[in-house]
């Protein structure tokens, strides 16, 4: 329609939630369906942190807030950023929002003028493009490769880079391929920003907690100190408190950008839910050591899912360091025809056909920017991820 904005007709509805509401659609329908498109953990949130919301709604906590948090949660928020990551910020430094968009939505709006760019590795978490569009600037993508485990190299981090770039994303362990970088595979990427000071970098520790293997996690500003004034730290109670529903994300960053944040949140969402805030209170400051024993849990399952996907005909499936997903390549796959005549020309025709055939959803690579691959959340029980991968294996076996 002729009164919808040109910005609007540039993005794209988010793949992954399409995914999951056609999925939940055919289960209505009385279709045996595995989703695997959601990135949400199946655990509960921990009785503690439910605990503490209602002791919230019982203390009257029902009112208006501060539009970017609670003091005590920004508190949290600064002992939280302290105690895992070695980095210092006031809580003047520190803002909450209504989940982990709107703070890089916030941050984008905030500061992109037209035609400033914004560097995104690719393959990328599906809404960063399209945020970025919404805020009039300009995406510019750098390609990973399987060859080099996802994971962007310097140099072309470095011939991305104008005069023009504004903003540098980062998403370690990342959605959607779960690749994370080890302190020396950072600092080479620090190395490289350093020299630019023009250019910003927004860091998503999302899955900070989702690490594998004797991994040790680190963010830029901690791997790179000089990076501490115009990097923006993004993190979230969703993943590792499984807390998607209660819509809480923060980040830590310099003063004057989280000030611009604010007066952008003043005139949009206003404050986070006041429960969720003081909810996530108790989720940073009580115990923590359920995060290694869903860790542990989260590792067997990607363990299986990798181990059966690398059996199933035409597929390569990489072991990804952290978050919840793999992003196998279906290149063996593409130009092959299922058994119901329909020809598979690319990863969306995949993904599709899995769904016909065997009724398991998955997200096609094109959603993330990179093909020919798919991406599979294993943020669901073993049960489920089992029986998913033996009908994608009988799935595969059936092309021809």
């Amino acid at each position: 329609m002729a009164f919808l904005s040109d910005a609007l007709a540039r993005v794209k509805p988010s793949p992954t939630i399409a995914v999951t509401q056609k999925a939940r659609e055919l289960k209505a329908k009385g279709v045996d369906v595995i989703g695997l498109g959601a990135g949400e953990p199946d655990f509960d949130t921990p009785d503690n942190i439910k605990a503490a919301a209602i002791d919230a709604i019982n203390r009257g906590e029902t009112k208006y807030t501060a539009v970017d948090g609670i003091p005590e949660l920004k508190e949290a928020i600064a002992a939280k950023f302290k105690r895992d990551n070695g980095l210092d910020y006031k809580t003047s430094q520190i803002t909450v929002a209504p989940g982990g968009k709107p703070i890089f939505y916030n941050a984008m709006v905030a500061t992109l003028n037209p035609g400033d760019e914004v560097i995104i590795p690719r393959p990328y978490w599906v809404s960063y493009p399209d945020m970025v569009v919404l805020a009039g600037g300009v995406p510019v993508f750098v390609d990973t490769t399987l060859e080099k485990n996802f994971r962007v190299q310097p140099e072309d981090l470095e011939a991305a880079i104008t005069d023009r770039t504004k903003w540098f994303i980062f998403n370690s362990p990342s959605n959607p391929t779960g690749a994370a970088y080890s302190h020396a595979q950072l600092k080479s990427l620090t190395d490289v920003l350093v020299k630019h000071e023009q250019v910003w970098t927004l860091t998503d520790d999302m899955y900070e907690h989702l690490v594998y293997d004797d991994f040790k996690f680190t963010t830029p500003a901690q791997v790179e100190p000089r990076l501490y004034d115009r990097t923006l730290t993004m993190n979230g109670a969703s993943k590792a408190y499984a807390m998607t529903g209660w819509r809480i994300g923060y980040a830590g960053g310099p003063e004057v950008l989280i000030k611009a944040m604010g007066k952008v949140i003043s005139q949009t969402t206003s404050n986070p839910t006041s429960i969720s805030q003081w909810a996530t209170v108790e989720a940073l400051n009580g115990p923590q050591d359920f995060l290694k024993e869903r860790a542990e849990v989260f590792k067997g399952r990607r363990d299986l899912v990798v181990s059966m996907l690398n059996q199933a005909s035409g597929l390569f499936c990489p072991t990804p360091e952290g978050a919840f997903y793999v992003y196998p390549s279906c290149e063996g796959c593409i130009g092959k025809t299922t058994p119901n005549g329909k020809k598979i020309e690319n990863d969306a025709d995949f993904a599709e056909a899995l769904l016909e055939d065997e009724a398991v959803a998955v997200v096609h690579g094109e959603a993330f920017g990179l093909s020919p691959f798919f991406r599979v959340s294993y943020a669901t029980s073993t049960e489920a991820l089992e029986e998913a991968c033996i009908r994608i294996q009988r799935f595969c076996s059936s092309l021809t």
